[in-house]
């Protein structure tokens, strides 16, 4: 149980080392309405994003703010349940990794991280990664080359 708890302590002071007191985070929008969800607890998603770093630059992730830690991937399950392949392909998606510290006060140690997901569909040549954020609020929207699942 000690080396639990040094690992933590140890991990808490790595990160907030990493972490400048400014953030990068470009698309940060705390007014943004809450997000809806549909008949099937998928995100109502109404904006096609026209920023190609838009999801794929950990400086503009996608914002799916959660404020209970008991399942923290429920609104990225939520935002990526909704979406489709360029065609409307079924996509496939697995956490790749935590990345990208950043300043939050949202977090009891001062830091948050970004989840990479990987995103793959049937004939696609090279899967892509997105960045998702739980820490901040944002206006979602789907990402360019992607659509939304119908």
């Amino acid at each position: 149980m000690r080396r639990k708890v040094i690992g933590c302590l140890l991990i808490a002071v790595v990160l907030s080392a990493c972490v400048s007191t400014k953030s990068t985070l470009k698309n940060v929008d705390e007014n943004a309405p809450d997000l809806q969800l549909n008949s099937v607890g998928n995100f109502v998603i109404t904006d096609i994003s026209t920023n190609p770093k838009y999801g794929y630059d950990k400086d503009y992730p996608i914002n799916v703010f959660f404020q209970n830690t008991k399942n923290d991937t429920i609104n990225q399950f939520r935002f990526l349940n909704a979406l489709a392949g360029p065609k409307g392909e079924k996509i496939r998606f697995r956490k790749i990794d935590d990345c990208c510290p950043f300043p939050s006060k949202r977090n009891d140690i001062g830091v948050g991280l970004l989840n990479r997901y990987e995103i793959t569909w049937e004939g696609q040549k090279k899967p892509i990664v997105l960045y998702l954020n739980i820490f901040a609020k944002g206006r979602i929207a789907v990402p360019v080359g992607l659509t939304l699942k119908k």
